[in-house]
């Protein structure tokens, strides 16, 4: 077998990756290099700034997530690859204008991505190793310090738009990321010419909390996705009202977001809703027990945050709710609650409806 290093064997194989990817359910492959030294910068700057919140992580491993080699020694390419989640008849804008009910985030209503993804990922390094008679390769998800969205920009899969989100011209942004790390010496994608946001701010204006400094400057701290998800304490009491009924990320700014009019739905039965996630009612919601929760979040992204900052999610939406007879008995219900966390938003919330 000739080297995988030839570039007639390297263009044939590629477009076998392309191939393949797209068998195992994948949207679009792209190719880079491992200069991201641009990038580099950019998340230095949001670091000093404070940006990340209590998100440590995001520095802890220092270059290594911009700098690929020194994760893993070695590499020398990044195949990138995207798959859209947008299940069909979902109606975020329906539940959001609906305070009684609960929004999630519209990439966690069904099983958790990472699995599914890295899943297919192990599958395609498999092929690729096999194809190319060896090399190294070692598959990601949103699991490792790894710039996804700089590498997917690199790779060609769209642009890093004004809300921080990637952003692809014929598919919009309802999508998940993967990469696979690899010594192989494949040929490379361009990435795209410019970014295509124009003169177009509708994701800074819709933000809820103004968690956008500026464009393509998020603030983690003030962002509804990190309140409720990343974020372990107390809910600043200014953002709390802010929050409506979002109990598990935020969507506002892909909402209004032009370029996903292009986006189309997905065609994973694991990322169609489960357990009414996608209009629940935020009464019912909160008066499940634990039980009930890792029964109704088996599987899902939302397990991850635990019981204990669900209920504090779903107390301050109901603090935001209408206040019925209903809200206030499922509130008073948790004033004893053991957690200190959970028993300060319930008192919260009740006194909204004072």
């Amino acid at each position: 077998m000739p080297h995988p290093t030839d570039k007639h064997v390297s263009d044939s194989l590629l477009e076998k990756i392309r191939q393949w990817a797209a068998e195992l359910g994948f949207q679009q492959v792209g190719v880079t290099n491992v200069d991201l030294g641009e990038h580099e910068g950019y998340l230095q700057k949001w670091l000093d700034a404070g940006y990340h919140g209590s998100m440590d992580y995001m520095q802890r491993h220092g270059t290594k997530r911009s700098r690929p080699g020194e994760l893993v020694p070695g590499t020398c390419r990044v195949i990138a690859v995207r798959m859209d989640y947008l299940a069909e008849d979902t109606q975020p804008l329906e539940v959001l204008e609906t305070p009684e009910k609960a929004y999630v985030s519209r990439y966690a209503l069904g099983r958790d991505y990472h699995k599914l993804i890295r899943k297919r990922l192990a599958t395609l390094a498999k092929r690729i190793e096999e194809e190319a008679g060896g090399g190294q390769y070692r598959a990601f998800v949103d699991s490792a310090p790894v710039l996804e969205r700089a590498v997917a920009e690199r790779a060609g899969l769209g642009w890093i738009a004004k809300n921080t989100m990637l952003i692809n011209s014929e598919a919009g942004s309802w999508f998940f990321l993967g990469e696979i790390y690899t010594d192989l010496p494949l040929p490379t994608d361009a990435p795209q010419d410019s970014k295509h946001c124009g003169s177009c701010t509708a994701c800074l204006e819709i933000c809820p909390t103004d968690a956008f400094v500026g464009p393509f400057e998020l603030d983690a701290r003030r962002c509804i996705s990190y309140l409720t998800i990343e974020h372990a304490g107390p809910i600043d009491l200014e953002l709390r009202p802010l929050m409506g009924n979002r109990v598990f990320g935020c969507d506002d700014c892909q909402l209004v977001c032009p370029w996903n009019k292009f986006a189309g739905a997905t065609a994973e039965g694991d990322f169609r809703p489960r357990h009414g996630l996608a209009d629940g009612e935020l009464v019912e919601m909160f008066l499940w027990d634990e039980e009930t929760f890792l029964n109704n979040t088996e599987g899902s992204a939302i397990r991850r945050i635990g019981y204990e900052r669900w209920l504090r999610n779903l107390a301050v939406a109901l603090g935001n709710a209408p206040g019925s007879d209903e809200v206030i008995s499922a509130l008073q219900s948790r004033r004893e609650y053991p957690s200190a966390l959970v028993r300060e938003h319930v008192q919260w919330a009740l006194k909204q409806h004072d």
